[in-house]
């Protein structure tokens, strides 16, 4: 390997910290609003870790990311033993995606989950009706206590 392809440790954590990403599906969202706090599970795409995601309006983490577009949020699996556990904590910004951008979450999403190209005409409905969101970190750490207990990196270039 030529010391142009070394990987130094902070590209190393950015490279495992998104290989995490690419293998998980789920994001817990923590909102605070005029609801109140409240965390959600949502299904994610991703462009490198820029994450998008639905939801309807209705919901009370939507109404509290209209108000306060500021999250925090979480990616991990149900780990039974803490040597193995890794993954990521981050905070940032919601925006709702709108016209040529919301079009774009929506082929992004649908790459990833390919049931939904499926012609199904309730289904299609259903994503003409949600809202498109789109989350931006502004500080992303990777939890990974395989490399010792309670190692994290922050990831940079956000």
């Amino acid at each position: 390997m030529s010391n142009d392809q070394r990987l130094t440790p902070m590209n190393d954590a950015r490279e495992r910290a998104l290989a995490y990403v690419a293998g998980h599906h789920v994001m817990t969202l923590a909102t605070n609003g005029p609801l109140g706090l409240w965390a959600a599970a949502v299904f994610y795409a991703h462009d490198d870790f820029h994450f998008i995601f639905l939801s309807a309006g209705r919901t009370r983490h939507a109404q509290n990311m209209a108000a306060v577009p500021e999250v925090a949020a979480t990616i991990q699996a149900d780990y039974r033993d803490w040597p193995a556990i890794q993954g990521i904590q981050l905070e940032g910004t919601v925006e709702q995606l709108h016209g040529a951008r919301r079009a774009a979450a929506v082929a992004r999403y649908v790459a990833r989950y390919h049931f939904l190209a499926q012609p199904v005409a309730t289904l299609e409905a259903a994503l003409q009706r949600v809202n498109w969101y789109e989350l931006r970190p502004r500080r992303l750490y990777f939890v990974d206590n395989t490399l010792g207990f309670g190692h994290r990196d922050e990831i940079a270039g956000l």
